[in-house]
């Protein structure tokens, strides 16, 4: 049995989250970096790829914002022609946010690093496994 009072536990622990989350995030940045982007305009790409038709305010409730975080992030995917903002069909007040051509295939790139990483890791890991780390990140992402 884990002793997850341990103060060494809890260092092994949150080390081995952080060098998973750096090993999960690097080729992205990299890619990333490359466009003068940072992971904030990757959280933004995501969840427009998850959502489509996502209005503004339901984005800025995803990654848990303000407006004014969001603003220059946003406005550069949109200036960088990767995002774009229509006007919603019952209400031209309401913006939609979508992908234009490009932005598109650079979030499809960024996902397939991604998702070959994790598929190579789960499958090493094991079912048991996999099975207590999904139980973990859905637990940690419940707790906000």
């Amino acid at each position: 049995m884990i002793d997850f009072k341990s103060t060494a536990t809890q260092q092994i622990a949150m080390e081995a989250f952080f060098s998973g989350y750096q090993a999960f995030t690097a080729k992205a940045d990299e890619m990333l970096a490359r466009r003068g982007l940072s992971r904030v305009h990757h959280r933004i790409l995501f969840f427009i790829a998850k959502y489509p038709g996502l209005s503004m305010k339901e984005l800025l409730a995803y990654l848990g914002v303000s407006k004014q975080a969001l603003n220059t992030p946003l406005r550069q995917l949109l200036e960088m022609g990767l995002v774009q903002s229509l006007a919603a069909a019952d209400d031209k007040r309401k913006r939609l946010l979508g992908f234009t051509a490009e932005g598109t295939k650079l979030e499809k790139a960024l996902r397939r690093e991604q998702t070959k990483l994790l598929q190579r890791v789960l499958n090493e890991a094991g079912e048991t496994a996999v099975s207590g780390w999904l139980l973990v990140n859905q637990t940690l992402g419940n707790s906000r």
